[in-house]
Order: C-alpha cells, then sequence, then structure tokens
C-alpha cells in the first residue's frame, strides 16, 4: 500500500505582476477577477497628491499625501515609479512591494507603459508583463461610447490616448487579446502559475533538491 507523504512547500520570492491596456480594454474587469480569484496576489497601493473621493480611505485605496509630501519622497527614492495623470502624481512605495515580494505574495500593477518601463529599469528580475489589447479598435471606441459617461470629445480624446498606448505592445513579456473576458483571465492565470514557477524565484528550490536524497 503506498503511502501518504505531505506535498513539500518549497519556499518563492512574490513577482511584480503588470496588466496594462488602453482605456476601455477591460483591464479593470480583468484585475477585479484575477484578484477575486486568487488569494496569493494582491494589489499594489499608490501614493497620490489627489484628493480622495468619498468612498474611499486612506491607506485602502490610496495613501493620500500633499504635493510637498509626494516630492520630499521622489528624491529619497521611496517610490519604484512614479507618474503624472490628469494633473495628479501617482507613485508605487519601495518598502510595502519588497515586503510582500520577500514574504512570497505577489503584487499586481494597474500601470501605463510609461510606469512599466520604470518598473522594468528598477526591479527587471521581479517583474512580468502583460498588454492587453481589444480585439479591434471600433470595439474598444463602442466600449467607451456605450459607458455613457463621457462626452463625444472625452472619447475622442481616450481613443487618442489608447492608440498612443497600443503602440508600446512590443515593450511587454505577453501580449493577450481580450475578445472575452473568461478565455483572457484564464491567459493571464495561465501566465502568472508559469511566472511563478521560474527557478530564480523558487528560493527553496536547492533545499529541497538537497532532501531529496535524505
Amino acid at each position: 500500500m503506498a503511502e501518504n507523504h505531505p506535498i513539500p512547500t518549497i519556499e518563492r520570492r512574490g513577482l511584480m505582476l503588470v496588466l496594462s491596456s488602453p482605456s476601455g480594454a477591460g483591464k479593470t474587469t480583468l484585475s477585479k477577477a484575477l484578484l477575486e480569484s486568487d488569494q496569493n496576489i494582491s494589489l499594489s497601493i499608490s501614493y497620490t497628491t489627489r484628493k480622495p473621493r468619498p468612498s474611499e480611505v486612506d491607506g485602502r485605496d490610496y495613501h493620500f499625501v500633499s504635493e510637498g509630501e509626494f516630492q520630499d519622497m521622489v528624491e529619497q527614492g521611496a517610490f519604484l515609479e512614479h507618474a503624472t495623470v490628469f494633473g495628479h502624481r501617482y507613485a508605487t512605495p519601495v518598502s510595502a512591494v519588497e515586503k510582500m515580494l520577500e514574504s512570497g505574495m505577489d503584487v499586481l500593477f494597474d500601470v501605463d507603459w510609461q510606469g512599466t518601463q520604470q518598473l522594468k529599469r528598477n526591479a527587471p528580475d521581479d517583474l512580468a508583463s502583460i498588454f492587453i489589447l481589444p480585439p479591434s479598435i471600433r470595439t474598444l471606441e463602442a466600449r467607451l461610447t456605450t459607458r455613457a459617461e463621457d462626452s463625444a470629445e472625452v472619447v475622442a480624446d481616450r481613443m487618442r490616448r489608447a492608440r498612443d498606448e497600443i503602440s508600446h505592445w512590443r515593450e511587454y513579456d505577453y501580449v493577450v487579446v481580450n475578445r472575452d473576458v473568461e478565455v483572457c483571465l484564464s491567459q493571464i492565470t495561465s501566465i502568472l502559475m508559469a511566472e511563478r514557477l521560474r527557478r530564480v524565484r523558487r528560493t527553496g528550490l536547492e533545499d529541497f533538491v538537497r532532501g531529496l536524497d535524505q
């Protein structure tokens, strides 16, 4: 009769998973679905200089700071990346992300191509990046229009920005096309699993292999 042996847990370092896409390509929906389906990945909480909205809580949605505090942190090297979006500044803190990575927790980033480039420069070994494409430009425009939240002028501006974002797809490790949310989520999950199994991230492998002969 075969003996039942517990499956060994091999320690690993967490990874930074970037999801980028033009507005309307489904990034927010996919990010929420990934966070709900996987307990070992957490969304990076950014610092920002904008005022909190009524439903937002400091420390849960964002860390809200003044322009002066933000600039001090930039000069102290406290951020992995930072950018200005629609007149407000946003940034990813180094210390909080590093703690999560060391504990084996993966960190999800919702940043654009500029933020991704900064992360790639500052932490290339920890990064895996995915760009999400719409099935077509017409589909993207239709999604933005049917939101019924923005004027035609705003939609046109978002489309210009979308084309600029799409032009940077070659800078990413992986590219997926969001024709169907469930299929796209499955592809992202597969990428995440493969990245977790990279030898260089599995810090406990050497001890595990050494113990095979014991």
